[in-house]
């Protein structure tokens, strides 16, 4: 095996890693493969045979070129949340853009794209794999306590602020049973979640030309729901202003948000927002 053969090999054995934190950092497939490929590149500029831990110091290169192209996004005025129509996507490979954005968490990959670069590198390294401080800090151009703030501060913003206890748990229970319910179709599950006399509003970007902004009644609601269903597969959980609610993620880019009223263990009102605008001025949370 020749030196080339062998660094490719040790490289190989951190590729799976290395596109793990890359992609959480990023929220795209297709740019977490070139960051990735990025660092063989780097790798094979200086003397490998220098670098006493390899699996670290390809972290921390992966890491500041996924900063770097956070950075240039920000520079380009790219929406933070980003937001994509389901019809224009960079998704190189959609099918696997989506099964990587589920494995992951469609959820998790939006409230990521609210935070800042450098609060991003610094929650993910830290808060997901584990990265010490004092490695990060090198990546953020910070010192290790103001890099210690950094992912507290965004450790604050994924995971909201914490729900009067006993109201939150049981509107959960019937957001999921109203989102299981409208990935799998069932009329008889929607109607027993719904209130009879439930209201939907939405967004008109978030429905066909000639559906009405507002419907009201079970059984209107939910066969609108049956017909307009599809884009149930990408929904989650997740806290829609300190609320839960659910957002619309493909490819873990955000698409749409809703909000729900409940009331008595139904869903009294709901409400699906599509527009732009209102979307950034959402606070979302886990």
């Amino acid at each position: 095996m020749t030196g080339d053969d062998e660094l490719a090999g040790r490289f190989e054995a951190h590729r799976e890693h290395l596109r793990a934190v890359a992609y959480r950092l990023l929220g795209s497939a297709a740019e977490a493969d070139d960051a990735v490929q990025e660092a063989w590149l780097r790798l094979g500029r200086v003397d490998a045979g220098e670098i006493g831990n390899l699996a670290g110091w390809l972290t921390t290169v992966v890491s500041r070129v996924c900063l770097d192209m956070l950075r240039l996004r920000t520079a380009r005025g790219e929406d933070p949340l980003g937001y994509r129509s389901e019809e224009v996507t960079d998704a190189g490979d959609p099918e696997r853009e989506a099964l990587v954005a589920e494995s992951v968490g469609r959820a998790l990959l939006v409230v990521l794209d609210t935070l800042a670069p450098a609060e991003r590198v610094a929650f993910v390294l830290h808060d997901l794999f584990a990265v010490p401080f004092d490695r990060i800090a090198p990546v953020v151009g910070r010192t290790p306590a103001t890099t210690k703030k950094l992912a507290s501060r965004a450790r604050h913003r994924v995971r909201g602020v914490p729900a009067p206890s006993g109201v939150e748990p049981g509107r959960r229970r019937v957001v999921e049973a109203f989102l299981a319910a409208s990935r799998d179709g069932d009329m008889e599950a929607l109607l027993a979640v719904l209130d009879p006399e439930v209201v939907r509003r939405a967004d008109p970007a978030a429905l066909p030309q000639g559906v009405p902004a507002v419907s009201r009644g079970a059984r209107a609601v939910a066969g609108e729901v049956l017909v307009l269903g599809g884009r149930a597969r990408f929904a989650e959980i997740a806290l829609v202003n300190g609320t839960v609610g659910a957002v619309v993620a493909p490819y873990g880019r955000l698409l749409l948000a809703l909000t729900f009223t409940v009331e008595n263990d139904r869903i009294t009102e709901y409400e699906v927002i599509a527009d732009p605008a209102r979307l950034r001025g959402l606070t979302l949370s886990l």
